[in-house]
């Protein structure tokens, strides 16, 4: 089993308000969120992740939230400083901030430039007004532009826009002017994905009116997939557009079970070493995320995954890809023979969820769309 390339993943965990539809691990900020704080607790992470790392080459940075565009230039100038400090970040390593629009004001988007980052995630969702409001969302059509506009103009060229479809009240027309504003605007790489009513969100305890159906859901990803190829964004991944040469190559090295180091709370981290793969998490919660790294608390116990649990996870990444796997991949990055794959694809084949290229396995349209079903055929005590 070879070691795969090596990522950092540093989770910023306030936002302005919390989204009713969002399940990640974010928090209101209020008046004065600890920022300093937070920011002294991240700069004692890394220094207990770069033991993890043990020299190795750090190919991608992503800074996720919440919202980190909360966090001012120089405070991202001074996380970003202490990753060059205590891990060997490679050569024109990639290195993404997610901002909201309404939010990047906090300084100006040269200084985040300065400070590092060269790939802007932008959290537009909708260009329509309206339904951003339903979405909970504090800004408007406007501000998504003004924010792309604000980047390129300080020097950052690599911008992703997140988009979602499948809103209440959303028809085909609404989703495909949605993807059309946003390649006006020229990004690299356009984001597009359905929304979901997650467990422990507002929108799943109170679903909101108008949801489509899976029949209607489908017929608007159906129409939309065809208008971002036609505009020059190819799909790599279930909800990944890019233009030619411009993937995200920080998410590509998850989708192929590479191994990111993590720091912040709540983040989750996965490693290969001697041993094997393991997975580890930091605390969720803000405060108690501090007070352990003020403690001298590792906070982070391993859990090492092996057997079948190895094969699902690397099935549950790697199929979400259009372009599938090689089997060479898997045996680098699982440590197992892809001959133990055979009799599930084959199956899988026959139901013409996937099929086989010169050197591996890749879904079919079909595939992608019951994804969820392929990927359960790889649950432990399955395979």
């Amino acid at each position: 089993m070879n070691v795969p390339p090596l990522s950092l993943y540093v989770h910023l965990p306030w936002c302005v308000r919390k989204c009713p539809y969002c399940d990640f691990n974010s928090h209101t900020a209020g008046d004065d969120p600890p920022r300093r704080r937070y920011l002294d607790a991240l700069l004692l992470d890394l220094e207990q992740e770069s033991q993890k790392a043990l020299g190795r080459q750090v190919e991608t940075v992503f800074l996720g939230g919440g919202t980190p565009s909360l966090f001012t230039p120089d405070e991202i100038a001074r996380l970003l400083e202490g990753v060059r400090h205590h891990l060997v970040l490679a050569e024109g390593a990639e290195i993404t901030m997610e901002a909201n629009p309404g939010t990047v004001d906090c300084g100006d988007p040269a200084g985040y430039r300065e400070a590092g980052v060269n790939r802007l995630s932008i959290g537009g969702q909708s260009f329509n007004d309206e339904l951003l409001k339903r979405l909970g969302r504090i800004h408007s059509g406007a501000d998504v532009r003004q924010a792309v506009d604000a980047a390129r103009a300080a020097g950052i060229d690599n911008i992703n826009i997140d988009l979602m479809h499948g809103l209440p009240g959303q028809g085909p027309d609404a989703a495909l002017s949605d993807i059309r504003a946003a390649a006006e605007l020229g990004p690299a790489h356009i984001s597009w994905y359905q929304l979901t009513l997650e467990p422990n969100t507002v929108f799943f305890a109170r679903p909101p009116e108008g949801m489509p159906d899976d029949d209607r859901a489908f017929a608007i990803q159906d129409m939309g997939q065809e208008l971002l190829a036609s505009l020059g964004f190819e799909q790599y991944e279930v909800s990944a557009y890019a233009r030619a040469g411009e993937i995200c190559r920080h998410n590509l090295n998850y989708w192929q079970f590479g191994d990111y180091l993590a720091v912040g709370a709540g983040a989750h981290g996965k490693m290969t070493d001697r041993d094997g793969i393991y997975r580890y998490a930091k605390p969720a919660n803000p405060l108690q995320y501090m007070n352990c790294l003020e403690a001298g608390d590792t906070n982070g116990e391993p859990r090492t995954i092996e057997g079948d649990e190895v094969v699902f996870e690397f099935m549950l990444n790697a199929l979400r890809l259009v372009d599938g796997f090689d089997e060479r991949l898997y045996g680098e990055r699982t440590g197992r023979d892809a001959s133990e794959l055979d009799e599930i694809m084959a199956a899988a084949s026959e139901k013409r969820l996937v099929v086989r290229d010169e050197s591996g396995w890749r879904p079919t349209a079909l595939g992608r769309r019951f994804l969820n079903d392929l990927q359960a055929e790889f649950l432990p005590g399955k395979c």
